[in-house]
């Protein structure tokens, strides 16, 4: 690697500050860079005419699945596998350092990560290990599938991670910029999608309960955080589940923020009986690995319903604008299940409910009656 793994990576760009989408002509001008670029590559050798995508993605990433010249067995004695990852991050929307830098973190940390087999900073590509074809959510999707085995995998692998978390490594999700999200729902879902202007005293409103999520976010203890830990973003693995992937905004945060992102998935919803069964399981690992979890699982559970409160705001802000900004209105489908979890969470805390009736309000739905607390 090129990167030093012990200075800190350059902060992610959030997706507000990037361009519109590409041109056509500009992906397919790049197509033929990385495939001159692939030519280059003695020691991984490939066959251009295999080259696929791999997986879709909702920033300006893309990744194809290429078949190797050549496998079998490694100087090692490992068996190679088939096929490899392209990583294609077009410059000046993505940048592959961080995704270098964070890779070695994570791994170093314990979590299995593709391997990064040759790079291009300049021209934004990576050649990777291949994970395989299955998501946790495709695997999810079958009836045979283990859930609770997969979802244990997972908390333990983060677990191992936070324990390894270290200040000045990564980036610190701070105030300004969990604010900064935050305020994505309000401009793209609340301005654009239902094309709203605020009052003055919704505005005020709004903002008193961005203060109240905010001050529970900060008070809770940090670690490294993934930021998009979930099921499209867990690969069922031989080795040792999960493999992780898409790991390049990795912050210094809130130590319930992955956990809210794994539990209350935007893809895949569980009942909250289960939830609660898999949070009281992370719990109880981390304080028996000395994390520094709230002491009582109460507290902890408000933590983490707080931290998934403000994640699901900023992702209502995403999805709209990934439709109205970047012409990908297939996220929209999702709103139902990320608006309910918002709903029913802002219900169960009397400082919150402001958030549900200024919703119900802008949406026209009745009011609902909600425990406090």
């Amino acid at each position: 690697m090129t990167s030093n793994r012990t200075s800190t990576p350059t902060p992610p760009l959030l997706a507000a500050e990037c361009a519109p989408s590409l041109p056509p002509e500009a992906t397919d001008l790049r197509l033929i860079k990385i495939l001159a670029w692939l030519s280059t590559l003695a020691d991984y050798p490939t066959i251009a005419a295999s080259m696929r995508p791999a997986s879709a993605d909702a920033s300006f990433r893309r990744y194809f699945r290429v078949d190797r010249a050549s496998s079998g067995v490694t100087a090692s004695g490992a068996t190679a596998p088939d096929t490899l990852i392209v990583m294609d991050a077009p410059q000046p929307q993505e940048d592959v350092r961080p995704f270098i830098a964070i890779a070695g973190i994570f791994n170093d940390a314990g979590m299995s990560t593709p391997a990064i087999l040759a790079q291009d900073v300049e021209q934004g590509f990576l050649l990777l290990s291949d994970m395989g074809p299955t998501t946790y959510l495709q695997q999810l999707n079958e009836e045979n599938a283990d859930a609770n085995a997969l979802y244990l995998d997972a908390i333990n692998a983060l677990v191992t991670l936070q324990t390894h978390s270290k200040p000045d490594v990564l980036p610190e999700y701070d105030r300004a910029f969990l604010l900064k999200e935050l305020q994505i729902f309000s401009e793209w879902y609340i301005g654009k999608h239902l094309n709203v202007t605020l009052t003055t005293e919704q505005s005020a409103s709004l903002e008193e309960v961005f203060n109240v999520i905010l001050a529970n976010n900060m008070a809770q203890p940090q670690v490294y955080v993934h930021r998009d830990y979930h099921s499209r973003n867990l690969m069922v693995i031989p080795t040792g589940n999960p493999g992780v992937l898409d790991f390049q905004g990795a912050l210094y945060g809130p130590i319930t923020y992955d956990l809210a992102s794994l539990l209350r998935d935007v893809y895949r919803s569980w009942d909250e009986a289960q939830i609660l069964d898999w949070v009281i399981r992370y719990w109880e690992r981390a304080k028996r690995v000395g994390l520094p979890v709230a002491p009582d699982i109460d507290t902890f559970y408000r933590d983490f319903e707080y931290m998934g409160l403000q994640r699901h705001l900023k992702i209502l802000g995403l999805f709209a604008r990934l439709k109205y900004r970047d012409g990908k209105p297939e996220y929209m489908q999702h709103i139902p299940q990320v608006m309910d979890y918002v709903r029913k969470a802002a219900l169960r805390y009397r400082e919150l409910i402001p958030l549900v009736r200024l919703i119900d309000k802008l949406e026209d739905t009745p009011q609902q009656i909600g425990y406090t607390f």
